[in-house]
């Protein structure tokens, strides 16, 4: 079953290969050997729900007793999800010992997942706070979960952030599809340092309510996998119109992608100039060339990014305090980013022992609700006014990158994004080709994406955990 697609481990269960239940105990027996293995742990997991098995039970019952109902393909699929997502029964601790007695209600994504008949197997790793915390912590590393590792280069690697256990855990087959969250490069960045499918949504197909956030502006939910189509039925299961997540516009409420093999005849992608030196990213360009999409060669226009983190910082002060007095559980003692500053304070050692540059910078933030609006449409116009007019001015359908470069300039436009594995450096290292796309064209970058991981075959399971 280690690296069985979605569509595989479905036709093993109606062929009466396997059940569901003895799918998630083999991916609960997977994390614990590994984890429970000193030479080879990767502390992307933080808590298992103890509900799983009996979830998995319930739906092979019911699968039994109605064998010819039509059933969503994450039917009976084990999903991790990022430790910052709310899902009953399972603490949700965004990596902070302050949240670690979160028990709170269902994100709206879970509840998705769950009228469709997913199995939340667990919570995965994170940088703590989605990396908006400390200036000199390493990637990947919480005080709940330890300092995440890549299965790729265990102690070589870094494994990205801030989704790094979403990543790391789907890397080394943990579960059939894990869910991050972005706001600025963290499901890109993880995806492409394990090896992974990611896609970053436009901000506003995919709900954040019960979602612990850094900005309501940027903030994304997203489905990380083994390919395209595996990120596919996860998005499709995470989807729906919530009318409390205000960036939602209505047409969510039906948003599907579907698995295609679309041919790139016609497509005009930009190419940076500055990445045409890289040999894997030469090597994307004539596959895709090959198969008729037309490359245009581009330079990336210089955008303003002067008070991001200032816009980020006083967001996470409003929108924290909203989370926590809307969707936490009653048992969490703090209320706002000024509590959090002084709960660490109080144990420094175990809650911050790389510190908290970015809560100190945040509770010393001057900026009244006028002045932060003003930043924000500074900022987000600037961006998408420049990719506006680079893709208009090249009359590029996608514009290609690597990794997860540029993640600030599709984030600030609000322009998503879909990274697949391309190849590996002569260290070892995942190396990915990223597309991004104009607002709500997601069907394009999956159609695009699927069509070049078919051509370039790269993604191979890390050498160390067959």
């Amino acid at each position: 079953m280690v690296e069985s697609s979605i569509a595989e481990l479905q036709e093993m269960v109606h062929a009466g290969d396997l059940s569901y239940e003895e799918l998630t105990l083999f991916y609960l027996s997977r994390i614990r050997e590994i984890e429970g293995d000193p030479a080879r742990y990767l502390n992307a997991v933080t808590s298992l729900n103890p509900a799983s098995v009996e979830r998995a039970r319930a739906l092979d019952l019911a699968r039994r007793a109605a064998p010819d109902t039509e059933r969503d393909p994450i039917y009976g699929m084990p999903i991790l999800l990022k430790d910052n997502i709310n899902a009953a029964g399972v603490a949700t601790t965004a990596g902070a010992v302050a949240l670690q007695n979160n028990f709170a209600n269902d994100a709206f994504i879970v509840e998705k997942l769950l009228d469709k008949g997913a199995v939340i197997l667990g919570k995965a790793n994170l940088s703590e706070w989605a990396y908006f915390f400390c200036d000199d912590c390493p990637s990947g590393w919480s005080a709940m979960g330890g300092q995440t590792l890549n299965p790729y280069g265990r102690l070589r690697f870094n494994t990205g952030g801030s989704s790094s256990g979403s990543g790391a855990s789907i890397a080394a087959n943990y579960a059939a599809a894990a869910v991050g969250s972005e706001t600025s490069g963290s499901i890109l960045s993880p995806s492409s340092a394990n090896s992974l499918v990611g896609l970053k949504p436009t901000t506003g197909s995919l709900s954040r309510t019960g979602v612990v956030p850094i900005s309501g502006s940027l903030d994304t939910t997203g489905p990380m996998a083994r390919s395209v189509a595996d990120v596919i039925i996860l998005f499709n299961g995470m989807t729906g119109y919530d009318q409390r997540d205000t960036a939602m516009p209505m047409m969510s409420d039906d948003l599907q992608l579907e698995h295609r093999d679309q041919s790139m005849a016609g497509l005009r992608l930009g190419a940076p100039e500055r990445y045409l030196d890289n040999e894997l990213f030469l090597k994307a360009l004539r596959l895709l060339s090959a198969d008729e999409a037309a490359i245009v060669e581009i330079s990336l226009p210089e955008i303003d990014t002067q008070g991001f983190g200032t816009l980020l910082g006083r967001e996470m002060v409003r929108d924290l305090a909203l989370y926590l007095k809307d969707h936490a559980s009653p048992m969490v003692m703090i209320d706002s980013v000024d509590d959090l500053h002084g709960f660490n304070l109080q144990r420094p050692d175990l809650r911050m022992p790389y510190g908290q540059a970015e809560v100190d910078r945040m509770i010393e933030l001057d900026i009244n609700p006028a002045e932060l609006e003003t930043l924000r449409n500074s900022l987000q116009s600037g961006a998408r006014a420049a990719m506006e007019a680079l893709f208009a001015g090249s009359d590029l359908d996608l514009l290609l990158s690597m990794d997860n470069r540029n993640a600030a300039f599709a984030a600030l436009a609000n322009y998503p994004a879909l990274t697949v594995p391309l190849g590996y450096s002569d260290s070892g290292r995942p190396v990915n080709l990223t597309l991004f796309a104009p607002p709500f064209q997601e069907q394009l970058l999956v159609d695009v994406g699927g069509r070049f991981e078919r051509l370039a075959d790269a993604r191979r399971m890390p050498a160390d955990y067959p």
